[in-house]
This record gives structure tokens, C-alpha cells and sequence, in this order.
């Protein structure tokens, strides 16, 4: 998919001209690149500090056999920068895109120094995130939250050029569900706000050159809950296959090839296809654990009512962990459960609303959270008839299966169809 990244990446507001958008981009970037230097830091350095802090008896006992924890910290420290591998890789393809330089002589394209510890923070769970997207371990979690909706998918539209037909998949993250979607033959588009999931995807969509290429240590940063060590050290390969190999498979006897039924937009949701331009355009629009990201879910099904035809069908699969429940601030990352949502940066979303701001999409005033029961009936109220609906029981995002504390989310699948 060599060359796609520039040309799929539209619908966005120009970084060259909006020095928020630069902000944000650069604020990516800068996270990605220091990602290797703060988790040393953050992760091995501290916690030496911390275990040279205990009495002389009790840090020698557990630096020899069988406990060898500074062993163990060296180890965490491999699988940093086993990490920090695919965040460099990441960055360089980034930069590439973007047309931007390591260093450039225009203070204003001055990327570095950009990130703060909430950037870090996205750098370091949309990293983690591959293991459910693209390794072969990450399967089981996928099957349970694709496979219910692919299935929907080829019921509702069983026509052989599956091509004209045309889905969207908002919150695409790091692009593994377009990817499917696109491999059994339909036209499809991913939307996606965040600079590190789209980045990321965009890496490995067009920029891999073979399957298991990178070892990723998903677990490794994190020390709580672990049945062993060898647990905490499983190490996985990435991607678990090659995504352009695998499109020119499937593309074997189709009208039109893979690359030319594929494209990824980079903007808010609710602004770009709540337009004129976005009306009555989609023939399905599949939502898998993004609902729940919305401020307000009624501007989510106002945009998704615009942009499917008469007839056009929703499918929805995912919890209600509402985002932004506990602050006006910008979303949690539901991959990491450390991510603090009260961060500053909430303070910029609470300011009296304004014109702009009504057009602003996620940065719209308000907010409210409903109940699985009262969403459907909002569907249902706003134009929608709910053809199917059912509670699909523990799924969960970025478990470690062998840890010894498991979220597990049931999650709401319905197919609504727009009237």
C-alpha cells in the first residue's frame, strides 16, 4: 500500500495554517520520539532507585537466585527499546508523511519538546494497542469484536461486487477493522481524530514490508498482577501478517483492486460527516467500541442518520464507558487505565461556548451519559429502526489473558437501520 498515505489522510484542517492542529500533530511526533528515553526513566531507572532504597539485607536477598529482580529490571530495559524500535519506526514514517524535516531552521515547524505527559501517555497505550490489532495473540479479543460485525456485514450486503458498496468506520483507531472490512471487497474509509492512532495505522498499513517484522513486549512496563515473570516478558511479533501481501490476495478475481477501495480520513467525526458533502453517502456505517467516546451521543447519531442513504444500515458493537463521564476534558484512553482524565489540558474544553465551538465537533459544550437501554430508544426516536439487539458477554481491549486481574466489558451489538 506504498504511496496511499498522503492521499488517504484528507478531511482535516491544514497544520501548515492551524497552529492548534500544529500543536496537537507535533505534540504526536515529539511523544513518539522520546518515548524510548521516558520509559527507561520512568519504568527502570525510578524503580532502581527504589529497590537500592530498601535495607542492604532485603535487596540482596532478591537480587540473587531464584528472585534476580535486577536481572528482571534488565530485562524491562530490552524490552524498552524492543519498543522504542517500532516508536522510531512510527516517527520516521510520520515525518515522511507529513513532509516535515528531524530538524528544521522554520521555529515554527520546531516539532521537538512538543509532548506532555498526556501525549507520553497515548504514545506509550496506542504502542501496547498492537497487540490486540495486529498480532496473532491479540486474536482472540478481535474475533470477539470484529467477527459479530463482518458477519453483519456480508448478510446485509451478500451482492457479488461488493465493491459499490460504501462503510464507514468511525473511531477506525489502528486501522485493523477497515482492513478486514476492505478484504472481503467493500469500499471503505476510516475516520480517525487522534494523530497516534493515525499515524501508527498508517505506518502499518503502508509502511511494513513483512509480517512478525517487529518484537513487542505488551506487557513488560507494567509490574502489577503477574503470575511470573515469563508472563510479564511474553513477547509478540508484529504484524502477524502482511497487510499489502494480504489485499493483493484478496483483490484475486475483484472488480477493482484492494488499494483503490481503501482510504482513512483525519478529522473529527462529528464535523466532516455531519456536512453537506458526507449526506446520504454511506451504505453501512460500523461502530465497534466508539460510541461510548462521544460527549454527547445524540450529535454522534445525528451525523450517522446524515451520512447513511435511506435504507443504510448502523452496526454497533461495544460497552458504555463514557469517555467523558468524570470531566469536560479530552477522552481517556481506554487501553490504559492509568491515563488521568482530570488532566490540565481539560481545563481548554470548559471555557462559555460559542459560535465556533458549536461547530467544533468533540469540542462541542455539553455532555451526558445514558444508559444501553435508553440509547437504543434514542436510535429509535431519531430516525432509526433497531432490527436486532443483544448483550455479548466478556470481551475485553488489551487484556493480558494470564494476568491476574482481567477487565472484561459486555458490550451492546445492534443493527439499526435508518428510515
Amino acid at each position: 500500500m506504498d504511496g496511499r498515505s498522503e492521499e488517504a489522510w484528507h478531511g482535516g484542517h491544514s497544520f501548515q495554517s492551524d497552529d492548534e492542529e500544529r500543536r496537537v500533530l507535533f505534540a504526536a511526533l515529539d511523544s513518539f520520539r522520546q518515548y524510548r528515553r521516558a520509559a527507561h526513566y520512568n519504568v527502570t531507572h525510578r524503580r532502581r532507585q527504589n529497590f537500592y532504597a530498601l535495607p542492604t539485607s532485603q535487596w540482596q536477598l532478591l537480587t540473587a537466585p531464584p528472585f534476580n529482580l535486577l536481572s528482571s529490571f534488565d530485562r524491562v530495559d530490552d524490552a524498552i527499546d524492543a519498543n522504542a524500535d517500532i516508536a522510531s519506526e512510527i516517527l520516521n514514517s510520520s515525518l515522511e508523511a507529513f513532509g516535515l524535516q528531524d530538524e528544521s531552521l522554520d521555529p515554527a515547524m520546531n516539532w521537538k519538546g512538543a509532548a506532555k505527559p498526556s501525549d507520553m501517555d497515548k504514545a506509550r497505550s496506542t504502542i501496547r494497542q498492537l497487540y490486540r490489532d495486529w498480532s496473532a495473540e491479540g486474536a482472540a479479543e478481535r474475533s470477539m469484536s470484529f467477527e459479530p460485525v463482518l458477519l453483519n456485514l456480508v448478510n446485509l450486503f451478500p451482492v457479488e461486487d461488493k465493491g459499490t458498496t460504501k462503510v464507514l468506520v468511525p473511531g477506525s483507531g489502528l486501522g485493523r477493522l477497515v482492513f478486514e472490512v476492505c478484504k472481503l471487497g467493500y469500499d471503505v474509509e476510516g475516520n480517525e481524530i487522534s494523530y497516534h492512532q493515525l499515524m501508527t495505522s498508517n505506518w502499518i498499513l503502508n509502511k511494513i514490508q513483512a509480517d512478525q517484522q517487529f518484537d513487542l513486549y505488551p506487557f513488560a512496563l507494567t509490574f502489577s498482577n503477574h503470575t511470573s515473570r515469563e508472563n510479564q516478558f511474553k513477547c509478540v511479533k508484529i504484524p502477524n501478517i502482511h497487510p499489502g501481501t494480504e489485499l493483493d490476495l484478496s483483490s484475486s478475481g475483484m472488480p477493482t483492486h484492494a488499494y483503490e477501495r481503501i482510504s482513512m480520513t483525519a478529522a473529527d467525526f462529528v464535523v466532516l460527516y455531519g456536512d453537506e458533502k458526507n449526506h446520504n453517502k454511506f451504505d453501512a456505517v460500523v461502530t465497534v467500541f466508539f460510541l461510548d467516546t462521544a460527549p454527547n451521543v445524540l450529535r454522534y447519531i445525528e451525523v450517522i442518520h446524515n451520512c447513511l442513504k435511506n435504507g443504510g444500515y448502523w452496526i454497533n458493537l461495544g460497552p458504555l464507558l463514557w469517555h467523558f463521564e468524570e470531566t469536560r476534558g479530552p477522552p481517556v484512553e481506554r487501553g490504559n487505565p492509568s491515563q488521568n482524565p482530570a488532566e490540565e489540558e481539560a481545563l481548554t474544553t470548559t471555557r462559555p461556548a460559542t459560535e465556533r465551538q458549536r461547530k467544533l465537533g468533540i469540542d462541542e459544550p455539553g455532555s451526558v451519559e445514558l444508559t444501553n437501554e435508553e440509547v437504543l430508544l434514542l436510535v429509535e426516536r431519531m430516525g432509526f429502526n433497531v432490527q436486532s439487539h443483544r448483550l455479548q458477554e466478556q470481551t475485553g481491549y488489551i487484556q493480558d489473558p494470564e494476568s491476574m486481574l482481567r477487565n472484561l466489558y459486555t458490550v451492546s451489538h445492534w443493527v439499526a437501520r435508518k428510515i
